[in-house]
């Protein structure tokens, strides 16, 4: 399945021969999908939910969830003719704060959600160099 921007959901990552792993931080690197991520760890949400609040339009909120429960990360239960979302692995949280924790503790502090990190003019010049190494 595509989305916005070209990138893939996480079981066309794997079956393109993307370790599970690799697939689970690709499918966590878009911006969108973790703020998604961010607003379902407040708790359970519909789509005309997460579309208010995260100004995206539906078809959107509803592709990035779609690759969200393709990784078993998030699921719904209906009520009545309503789907309300929530992550079914609360971890989640964790595995991103562990995340924000190691990219600090590299001096370079980073916000999870709604944006990440300084612009590229913003960032210092030895990042580079580190990541050169």
């Amino acid at each position: 399945m595509s989305e916005d921007g070209g990138g893939r959901c996480v079981s066309a990552d794997i079956a393109a021969g993307l370790p599970p792993a690799a697939a689970l931080f690709h499918s966590l690197a878009d911006e969108t999908r973790l703020r998604i991520v961010q607003r379902l760890a407040r708790g359970e949400a519909r789509v005309v939910d997460l579309t208010a609040e995260l100004g995206l339009a539906q078809s959107t909120v509803s592709k990035h969830l779609a690759c969200l429960r393709d990784y078993h990360l998030v699921d719904y239960r209906a009520e009545g003719r309503q789907s309300f979302y929530a992550l079914t692995r609360p971890e989640l949280m964790d595995l991103l704060a562990s995340a924000e924790h190691l990219w600090s503790a590299t001096g370079h502090a980073v916000a999870l959600c709604p944006t990440y990190g300084a612009p590229a003019e913003q960032i210092p010049a030895d990042v580079d160099q580190m990541e050169a190494r």
